[in-house]
């Protein structure tokens, strides 16, 4: 089957300032470099709904839900935290954001997709139960995670996170959950300076060194995640796919390389096949440096359609 490729026109309109990393351009560089290799034509496009309340407080506390709606400017920036801000359109961004996961796992997990791409932002990785971090406002990945398990009764749900920075929301967000495996790989010590000592039989944690290349990097996932992930025997994967760990990306001190990033992608799908009948859903994370970001995901694109 075809890959969906699910987004929003909103996401390219919400915009933290205009020398904010994680910009709009991100997802016009990865549309330009899939049309020029021609991986466009492999997709359909879908315009992303927007996540439901319900949705959303399966994984966030209501009162926090209730926090960002209430501080959706009608025009300038409004500063969440540090790192994250919502301009007029960032509300519905980050609705549509979620929403593209819950219609990534409906048409995933209804045949009409053997596996979906989220081009999306704001990312969502770093957003906790009650609190907005680290460029994120709503925890796409969990939110879509969660609809599989509650909507589609699911009881094995994986994420795998290989974005340079650990996913701490979606930590926080199944840290007592056991139907979600949550493997994440990145950096450490790094942002958000991760408490990697805790761990347990879902929660599987494989930091890396500044410096490190692919052949750290595959080692930890083939010794930390692959077992754990066979065990576990997911009926459905998800990932939460950052690239900010490429040799040619300022955003951190890893080396990976488009090769590392197919490499990782045909393990995950290698898992996929052997458990969830091959389905996987693709949310876009981290990657801030243009070229290597649209060319890592047009490389990952093109392993998920074999």
């Amino acid at each position: 089957m075809i890959i969906a490729y699910i987004s929003h026109p909103s996401c390219s309109r919400h915009q933290m300032g205009t020398s904010h990393p994680e910009s709009p351009s991100r997802l016009s560089a990865i549309e330009d470099r899939l049309i020029e290799t021609g991986f466009d034509f492999a997709l359909r496009h879908y315009d992303a709904p927007e996540a439901s309340r319900e949705q959303l407080e399966r994984v966030h506390d209501r009162d926090y839900v209730e926090r960002i709606f209430s501080l959706a400017p009608a025009h300038g920036l409004k500063q969440l935290d540090a790192d994250t801000a919502m301009n007029p359109h960032s509300l519905q961004a980050a609705l549509h954001a979620a929403g593209a996961v819950v219609m990534a796992v409906d048409l995933v997990l209804g045949d009409e997709s053997g596996s979906a791409f989220c081009g999306v932002r704001p990312p969502g990785h770093h957003a906790e139960r009650s609190r907005s971090m680290g460029f994120c406002i709503f925890n796409n990945v969990a939110v879509g995670a969660a609809h599989a398990l509650e909507q589609h009764g699911l009881n094995r749900v994986a994420i795998v996170d290989f974005d340079v920075h650990h996913g701490n929301g979606t930590e926080d967000i199944f840290s007592d959950d056991p139907r979600v495996l949550f493997c994440s790989s990145f950096q450490h010590p790094f942002y958000p300076y991760t408490d990697i000592t805790q761990t347990s039989e879902h929660i599987i944690k494989t930091p890396l060194r500044a410096g490190d290349d692919g052949r750290q990097f595959r080692d930890a996932i083939t010794h930390g995640w692959l077992p754990a992930l066979h065990a576990f025997e997911p009926e459905l994967v998800l990932i939460s796919a950052g690239f900010d760990g490429h040799a040619q990306d300022d955003m951190s001190y890893l080396r990976l390389t488009d090769s590392d990033y197919a490499w990782v992608t045909r393990k995950i799908r290698s898992v996929a096949d052997a458990h969830a009948g091959g389905r996987i859903i693709s949310v876009l994370e981290g990657g801030y440096h243009l070229p290597s970001l649209a060319r890592s995901v047009a490389t990952h694109l093109s392993v998920l359609l074999g």
